[in-house]
């Protein structure tokens, strides 16, 4: 088994120990029995499977659930949506990968295999037993000699090695999860296992003053909601008087976000006056990227976090080709988005792949043309969606957004209904761009989960009238806490 860490992500490869089960020519052999990982990791589960030779494989899965007509593919199942992937890695090999980790994902994982007919059909049981779990410390000892333990719910597979922080700063890399040391009551501790850094523990201390960041560096998309996750401790002889986020320092002291011109009604402060110190910036501009820091003032001392970097970004395809050859890799370029997002991909503006990689190859034309697109945002939040355009030689007369879903009442068959005359969106949306600019950009504001839809830009041409609308842009309004964010 080998343990490797991708960008910021913890993925799991597990080999050697297998399980072998089944009937006269009917198997699956597991690559691990079980194993224990890290909320947030990403995990590959391979097996192979034998079948006499008579039939035809034409249905693979994975499960952990039944309904009444049966499993349950993960692919199908809404608690995995944009996490899982399949793969055929050779003849009879299948491996199943799923991303962003939950502790609620803890479950006995099984591989499950069909014939052309469906009447034969085989389970490797029983299946993977996955385990995930958090990190906390916890400490032991009297007076000030203290050991300190990273502790798991679970002993995490492949003898991880804990990084140990003192005061925000590394003290100690080791595959022990103990850490001994002479505790004073100024100090703070705090853990993590190397390659998942960005967990690291709440800190842990008698009299101290820490932040601690869920992420020291996020990646979001414009038009985008994010939630800059973070907790604090300050000594309780101490009382609270101010809390806020910044960016820059006004004259002695520095300037609460909040009362920064352009961040109006822009930016809100979640945290309470007890531990919590999250902030969520709304409609997301290319200009809020900057380095934001947390600030404490009590009624005895100020107190400033460490910094969190966050970047504002648009998706670019950028294209890598092979010499003398039309077979060319498209990427959906950006920063690395911080909550494992899924790309969706369209070629002439049909859609052909939905994968977790923003990767994707195919054999190209002059005249194919490629785009990625998808959105999902939170409910509550606003979300801009932009299409670039051009006629030709031709003249624009007008041009509107709609949406096929809430169009289907629509009196005119011809001229689709425009979103900006749609009651359901009365004072929710605002059209910007020029026609000589070739982009038009919809902005949606207080969104409602109504609102997930596929939304369309058209234009009408004094020459050709009403033009063809691709597919557009899929908006997904979730009411969840959690944001992934993909276009």
């Amino acid at each position: 088994m080998a343990l490797r860490t991708v960008g910021s992500v913890l993925v799991v490869f597990l080999w050697s120990v297998t399980v072998v089960l089944g009937q006269t020519g009917w198997s699956v052999t597991y690559t691990k029995k079980s194993f224990c990982t890290l909320n947030g990791s990403t995990v590959e589960l391979s097996c192979s499977y034998t079948y006499p030779s008579v039939h035809t494989i034409t249905t693979t899965f994975w499960f952990t659930k039944n309904d009444a007509a049966g499993p349950v593919s993960l692919s199908d199942d809404p608690d995995y949506k944009g996490r899982v992937t399949y793969r055929k890695d050779k003849e009879n090999g299948h491996t199943l990968t799923i991303t962003d980790l939950r502790e609620s994902d803890s479950a006995e994982y099984k591989f499950r295999f069909k014939d052309q007919t469906g009447g034969w059909r085989y389970t490797g049981t029983p299946g993977v037993s996955v385990s995930v779990t958090g990190l906390q410390v916890k400490v032991t000892g009297r007076h000030q000699d203290k050991t300190l333990t990273c502790i798991t719910t679970c002993t995490l597979t492949d003898n991880p090695t804990y990084i140990w922080y003192k005061n925000g700063h590394k003290v100690k890399e080791d595959t022990s999860s103990l850490y001994s040391d002479y505790f004073s009551d100024a100090d703070s501790y705090s853990c993590a296992v190397k390659g998942r850094e960005d967990l690291r523990t709440p800190a842990v201390c008698k009299k101290c003053w820490s932040v601690t960041y869920s992420h020291q560096s996020i990646c979001a998309l414009t038009g985008s909601t994010v939630d800059i996750s973070c907790s604090y401790t300050y000594p309780s002889y101490h009382e609270i008087k101010t809390a806020f986020w910044f960016t820059k320092w006004s004259g002695m002291d520095a300037e609460d976000l909040s009362s920064v011109p352009g961040h109006e009604g822009h930016t809100e402060y979640l945290g309470d006056k007890k531990s919590d110190c999250t902030l969520r910036i709304t409609d997301l501009r290319v200009s809020d990227s900057a380095v934001y820091r947390f600030r404490l003032i009590t009624s005895g001392e100020k107190f400033s976090g460490s910094p969190v970097s966050l970047t504002v970004t648009d998706l670019q395809v950028k294209i890598t080709t092979l010499l003398f050859s039309r077979w060319v890799t498209l990427n959906c370029g950006t920063c690395t988005l911080t909550d494992n997002p899924t790309y969706i991909w369209y070629r002439n503006g049909y859609k052909v792949k939905e994968d977790t990689s923003s990767l994707y190859s195919d054999y190209i034309s002059d005249a194919d043309s490629y785009s990625c697109a998808g959105v999902c945002a939170l409910k509550g939040s606003s979300v801009d969606i932009s299409s670039t355009y051009d006629s030709g030689y031709d003249t624009i007369t007008s041009s509107l957004w709609f949406s096929p879903k809430h169009n289907a009442s629509w009196s005119d068959k011809l001229i689709p209904e425009d979103l900006a005359t749609d009651p359901g969106y009365a004072g929710r949306v605002e059209y910007a761009g020029e026609k000589e600019s070739g982009r038009s950009t919809l902005r949606i504001t207080d969104l409602r989960e109504e609102d997930s839809a596929e939304y369309k830009f058209i234009f009408n041409t004094e020459t050709s009238g009403w033009g063809y609308s691709f597919p557009g842009t899929t908006l997904t309004v979730t009411g969840n806490s959690e944001l992934t964010i993909y276009r």
